[in-house]
C-alpha cells in the first residue's frame, strides 16, 4: 500500500470506531483484560477488525491500547506485554491485508507521571517503549497515541516510540467541554509541544462528542497548520438501566464528520461507543467531502514546555509566623488540635486561642480520615485564621482529584491559611461507611510540586495567575520505613519539589531517632518533631503499634506499664522527650489525644516553649 503520510496528504482517511464497545455487546465483561482477548479469544477480535474493514475503515487500530506493563500488572498479565502487543498487531494485520492500515493502539498507563506522580518520566518512556517495540515485532505501519490527558505523558509516550520506530504517529490527547485538556491546558498550547517531540499527526479523540470536539479542533487550526484527527465519542454516554449507553447515531455522526474534513481534518474516526455502523456512514460522507487545503497558521503559540517559567528571582520572605521563626532560629512549638465532631466549634477554636496563649506559635489541624459528621480541616483552619489563630493546614491527597487539590490550594490561599503540611495521606479508615474508597490521584511529591507552582504563579496547566500563592510548606519523614532507602529518596524528591520544613511522626525511641535527626540535620531544612502528649501505658502502646512511624522503646513502655500515678508519669516520659528533642530539632508538634488535666497541659507546654514557668521567654528561646 502507499505511505500512510503520503496518502494522508493526498485525501482524507477513515479511522475505524470502538474496540472495547464492540466487545462488550458481544458479551465481554467489563472486569476482563480486553487486551488480552489477542491471546485467549483471537477469532473474535478478529472478527471486529473485519467488520470495521467490511464498514469502509482505511486504518484499524490494534487491540492493544491498555497492553502496557503497569495496566496489565492488574490483571497478573505484566509478563504477556510482548505477547498481548505482537499477536494484536498480527491480528489486525491478517485480516487488513492490503486493504486497510495497521495502527499500533498505545492508551496511557493509568498512573501520573511526575511532576504530579510517582513514575517518573524515564519509567514511563520505558513502558512505553516495551509496548511499542512489539508491537513493531507485530507488523504495524503507525501508531495512534490516543486518550491522553496529559501534554507530559503523551509526550513521553511519542519519544518512546521514536526511540524504537520511524513509523508515522498519529498523537491525540482528549479533553474538557471547554476544549482544555484535564489538567487545565488550553487547547492552543497542545500543537507546539507535542510536534516538537516527534508526533506527524495531531489530534484530539475520547470524553466528548462531535460537537464539543469539532469547537476545539477549529480553535487548533488557527494556531497549527499540520495534520490533524478527530475521533470522538458517540456523544456523552447516558446511564441506562445501570449501563453507559452512547446514543448518538450514525447519521449524526456522519453529518460531523463533514464538518470535520471542511474544518482541515484528514484522519476522521470514532471513540467510545461508536460501532461499524457509525464507521460505514461516516466513510460514506468522507467520500463525498473534498479534502481541504490548509495554509500557515496565523500565529504560534508557545507551547507549555517552551512556556518562560514564573520563577520569582530571589528567596521570597517568610509569609508566616512559623516560617519567620523558623528562618531566624527561634524555636518553634506547634499544637495540633482536629475539627471536632457536630456543628460547635467555638470549643475548638477557645482551646486555639489557650494553645497561643501558652506559647504555642501556631495550630496544627490534622486531616484525620475519620467518619462522622466533621468539619474538614480545610475549614476548621480557615476559621481558625479568621480569629486571628495561625494554622498549619496538615492536608492529605487522599480523597482528592488533582483539580479539586488545585481549587483547594487557591481557596485556602485566600483564605488567609499559609503554612501547609504536604502529605500522600493514610488510607481511609471504614469507620460507618464499610465501602469507603481513596482518591490518590496525587501524591505528597505532586502536591509538593503543585504549590511550588502556584507559589511561582502559575496553575498545574503552566498558564499565569494573577498574582502567585505564598504558601509555606513542609513535607514528611517515615523514620521507621520498611524501606529506608526508598523513604529517604522520597524525601529528597520532597525537597527538590519545594518543600521548606520537614516534620517527624511522635518520638517515642529517642535513641533509635538519634542517626535519623543526624540525617536530617545534615539536608538543612528546619525540623518539627512529633511529640505525643501521653496519658498512659495504653496510649503509647497504641501509638507504637498503630500510627505509621511511630515506635515506643520497651524502656519507655515498661517504665509507663510499672507507674504508681500512670498521668504523672506519662507527663513526665514527655517533658523529657520534649527535653531531648530540645537541642536537635528547629521546633515541636505536639499532639493531644484528649483533653489533659490543666496541671500536665501547663507543665508539658512550659517544656515544649523551655519556659520553664515564664511562657513570656518563648519568642527569645533561640536552637542551639
Amino acid at each position: 500500500m502507499q505511505g500512510f503520510l503520503d496518502a494522508l496528504d493526498r485525501r482524507v482517511l477513515v479511522c475505524d470506531g470502538a474496540m472495547g464497545t464492540v466487545l462488550y455487546a458481544r458479551g465481554v465483561f467489563l472486569n476482563r483484560s480486553f487486551d488480552e482477548l489477542n491471546l485467549s479469544a483471537p477469532d473474535l477480535v478478529a472478527e471486529v477488525h473485519r467488520e470495521y474493514v467490511r464498514a469502509g475503515a482505511d486504518v484499524i487500530e490494534t487491540n492493544t491500547f491498555g497492553a502496557n506493563r503497569i495496566k496489565l500488572t492488574t490483571f497478573g498479565l505484566a509478563d504477556q506485554v510482548a505477547a498481548i502487543n505482537s499477536k494484536g498487531a498480527r491480528l489486525a494485520r491478517r485480516v487488513a491485508r492490503d486493504r486497510a492500515w495497521v495502527a499500533g493502539s498505545i492508551g496511557p498507563l493509568g498512573v501520573r507521571i511526575e511532576p504530579w506522580g510517582r513514575t517518573t518520566v524515564a519509567d514511563a518512556e520505558a513502558v512505553f517503549g516495551e509496548q511499542a517495540a512489539a508491537l513493531v515485532e507485530g507488523g504495524v505501519d503507525l501508531f495512534i497515541l490516543e486518550t491522553f490527558g496529559s501534554i507530559a505523558e503523551l509526550t513521553a509516550a511519542i519519544r518512546a516510540v521514536r526511540a524504537v520506530s520511524p513509523l508515522p504517529i498519529v498523537a491525540q490527547l482528549t479533553t474538557v467541554e471547554d476544549g482544555s485538556a484535564p489538567d487545565g491546558t488550553p487547547v492552543e498550547r497542545f500543537p507546539g509541544a507535542i510536534e516538537q517531540a516527534g508526533a506527524d499527526v495531531i489530534g484530539l479523540n475520547c470524553s466528548v462528542g462531535p460537537a464539543a470536539m469539532l469547537d476545539t479542533i477549529e480553535r487548533m487550526t488557527r494556531v497549527y497548520a499540520g495534520r490533524l484527527a478527530a475521533q470522538p465519542n458517540a456523544g456523552r454516554p447516558r446511564d441506562v438501566d445501570g449501563r453507559n449507553l452512547y446514543l448518538s447515531s450514525p447519521e449524526y455522526m456522519a453529518s460531523y464528520a463533514r464538518r470535520f474534513v471542511a474544518a482541515g481534518v484528514r484522519l476522521v474516526g470514532g471513540c467510545c461507543g461508536t460501532t461499524p455502523e457509525h464507521t460505514r456512514q461516516i466513510a460514506e460522507a468522507v467520500r463525498r467531502s473534498a479534502p481541504v487545503t490548509r495554509h500557515a497558521a496565523s500565529a504560534r503559540v508557545t507551547p507549555a514546555a517552551e512556556a518562560t517559567p514564573a520563577t520569582p528571582t530571589g528567596t521570597p520572605p517568610p509569609s508566616s509566623d512559623l516560617a519567620r521563626s523558623l528562618a531566624s532560629g527561634t524555636f518553634a512549638l506547634v499544637v495540633e488540635m482536629a475539627a471536632p465532631r457536630g456543628l460547635d466549634v467555638e470549643a475548638a477554636v477557645a482551646q486555639a486561642r489557650r494553645f497561643c496563649d501558652l506559647g504555642a506559635v501556631a495550630v496544627n489541624v490534622p486531616d484525620y480520615p475519620r467518619s462522622g459528621a466533621r468539619a474538614s480541616a480545610l475549614a476548621l483552619a480557615a476559621l481558625l485564621e479568621q480569629h486571628g489563630i495561625e494554622t498549619l493546614l496538615h492536608y492529605t491527597c487522599r480523597d482528592r482529584t488533582l483539580a479539586g487539590m488545585q481549587s483547594d490550594l487557591v481557596a485556602a490561599h485566600v483564605m488567609g491559611i499559609r503554612n501547609l503540611l504536604a502529605t500522600t495521606g493514610s488510607p481511609s479508615r471504614q469507620g460507618n461507611f464499610p465501602d469507603v474508597t481513596s482518591t490518590y490521584e496525587l501524591d505528597a511529591i505532586g502536591l509538593l510540586n503543585m504549590t511550588s507552582r502556584l507559589n511561582a504563579g502559575r496553575d498545574v496547566a503552566g498558564e499565569p495567575l494573577d498574582g502567585a500563592t505564598q504558601f509555606h510548606v513542609g513535607a514528611t519523614i517515615n523514620p521507621f520505613a520498611a524501606e529506608p532507602d526508598v523513604e529517604w529518596q522520597r524525601l529528597e524528591r520532597k525537597i527538590a519539589a519545594g518543600a521548606g520544613f520537614i516534620m517527624t511522626p511522635p518520638v517515642l525511641d529517642p535513641e533509635a531517632l538519634e542517626p535519623v535527626f543526624a540525617r536530617l540535620a545534615r539536608l538543612g531544612l528546619p525540623v518539627l518533631a512529633g511529640v505525643a502528649a501521653l496519658e498512659h501505658a495504653r496510649h503509647a502502646e497504641w501509638l507504637s503499634s498503630e500510627v505509621v512511624g511511630v515506635r515506643a522503646s520497651e524502656a519507655i513502655l515498661d517504665r509507663l506499664r510499672r507507674a504508681a500515678d500512670p498521668a504523672a508519669e506519662a507527663a513526665a516520659v514527655t517533658t523529657e522527650i520534649m527535653a531531648w528533642l530540645r537541642g536537635r530539632v528547629q521546633g515541636l508538634v505536639l499532639t493531644w489525644l484528649h483533653g489533659s488535666a490543666a496541671t500536665a497541659e501547663q507543665r508539658i507546654m512550659d517544656a515544649g516553649t523551655g519556659a520553664d514557668g515564664d511562657r513570656s521567654a518563648l519568642h527569645g528561646a533561640t536552637h542551639e
